[in-house]
C-alpha cells in the first residue's frame, strides 16, 4: 500500500510539472538559461540605463514641450512607485509640468500627497498629463497657470493653492529660465530681468506669501545648479541665479529652523529637460549633451524624484541649509 500511495504521489507531482510547464514555458526557461537566486541584488548599470549622445539636435520655442523631445525625457511615469512617505502632504511646485518639477510632481503623488503646479499657459499640453498622472495616484491635482514674473500673481498662486489644497507644508521652488548667450554683449536687460524675476523674484515673492500658511515640519526646497559652483561662461546670468538660490538656501534654513521649517536644495547637472531645447544650450551642446559626466549621458528628471521626496519626508528631520547634488559625477557639491 505505502508504495501504491509513493508511486501516485509521484506521478501527481510529474503531472503537476508537466502542467505548470505548458502554462508557463518562459519562467522555466529563464530558470533555465539565467538562474537566479531571491536574494540577488537587483543592480542597474547607471551608464546605460538611459539613452547617450549623440542627440538629434531640436529646437522649440521657449518655454518647450516635454513631449515634444527626441528622446522624451523620463519623469518616473512608468517607473515611480510610490510607499506612502507623504500621506496627507500638501505640495505647490513651480514648473511642474514638465522636468525635474514634473519629476517631482509625480513622485509626490505617488507618495501620499495631494499636488499643485503652476506653469505657463504655452505649457498647457504637458501640464494637462501631469495633472492626469496626479489624480491616476488618487490625489487632488490643483493646476495654477501663470507667470511668476509678477508679484502679485505670485500672492494669487499662493492663495489659490492654500484655498484648493486646504493649506500647504511643502513648496518647490523649482521653475527657471536660461538662455545661452556667447557674450555678456549679447544679453539685453530684458533677458537680464527675465531671468532674475523668473529664477529669484519669484521665489522670494512666493515664499513671502507662503510662509505664514507653513507649520513645524513643514519644508521649502530651491533648485540650484552646478552652475552655482563652476558657472559656463555661456551662462553668465543664469549661474547667478543659481549661485544666490544656494545662498538664499543656506540664508532662510538659519532664519527659519528655529520655527521648525526645513530648507534645502537641489543642484543638478545637465538634466534632459525642455529647458534645454528651448535656448538653455546651443545645437551644438545640445548634440553631445551630457557626454562631459563620467556617466556618459545626461540625467533624466526621474532620476531626482527621489531626492525631493526625502528632502519633504519626515525623516529628514535634521536636513536644513543642504544641497544635494545630482550631477552624474561632475560638479559640486
Amino acid at each position: 500500500m505505502e508504495k501504491e500511495i509513493t508511486r501516485r504521489n509521484a506521478v501527481g507531482k510529474i503531472a503537476a510539472t508537466i502542467a505548470l510547464a505548458a502554462v508557463a514555458p518562459s519562467a522555466f526557461a529563464q530558470t533555465k538559461n539565467n538562474p537566479k537566486s531571491s536574494t540577488d541584488p537587483d543592480l542597474t548599470d547607471p551608464t546605460t540605463k538611459y539613452p547617450k549622445p549623440p542627440f538629434k539636435r531640436q529646437f522649440q520655442p521657449f518655454p518647450g514641450l516635454a513631449s515634444k523631445m527626441i528622446p522624451v525625457p523620463d519623469h518616473g511615469e512608468e517607473s515611480y512607485v510610490g510607499s506612502g512617505r507623504l500621506t496627507g502632504r500638501k505640495a505647490l511646485i513651480t514648473g511642474g509640468d514638465s522636468g525635474i518639477g514634473r519629476a517631482a510632481a509625480i513622485a509626490y503623488a505617488r507618495e501620499g500627497a495631494d499636488v499643485a503646479i503652476n506653469y505657463l499657459q504655452e505649457e498647457e499640453e504637458d501640464a494637462a498629463q501631469v495633472i492626469a498622472l496626479i489624480q491616476k495616484a488618487g490625489r487632488k491635482a490643483v493646476a495654477i497657470p501663470g507667470d511668476i514674473r509678477d508679484e502679485s500673481f505670485c500672492n494669487k498662486l499662493v492663495s489659490q493653492a492654500v484655498e484648493k489644497l486646504g493649506g500647504l507644508d511643502i513648496l518647490v521652488n523649482n521653475a527657471g529660465h536660461q538662455k545661452t548667450h556667447e557674450s555678456i554683449l549679447d544679453i539685453s536687460t530684458e533677458e537680464f530681468e527675465r531671468t532674475m524675476k523668473t529664477n529669484l523674484y519669484a521665489p522670494f515673492w512666493i515664499i513671502k506669501a507662503v510662509l505664514p500658511h507653513l507649520k513645524p515640519g513643514s519644508c521649502i526646497i530651491g533648485l540650484s545648479s552646478v552652475q552655482a559652483y563652476d558657472p559656463s561662461a555661456e551662462l553668465y546670468d543664469y549661474a547667478q541665479t543659481k549661485a544666490a538660490t544656494t545662498s538664499y538656501v543656506k540664508s532662510l534654513a538659519k532664519q527659519l529652523g528655529p520655527k521648525g521649517i526645513r530648507v534645502n536644495g537641489v543642484a543638478p547637472g545637465p538634466v534632459w529637460t525642455a529647458l534645454q531645447i528651448s535656448g538653455g544650450q546651443t545645437q551644438e551642446k545640445i548634440e553631445k549633451f551630457g557626454a562631459h559626466t563620467p556617466l556618459g549621458r545626461p540625467g533624466q528628471p526621474a532620476e531626482l524624484a527621489s531626492i525631493f521626496v526625502q528632502l519633504a519626508a519626515n525623516d529628514a528631520s535634521f536636513a536644513t541649509g543642504q544641497i544635494y547634488g545630482a550631477a552624474g559625477g561632475s560638479g559640486q557639491p
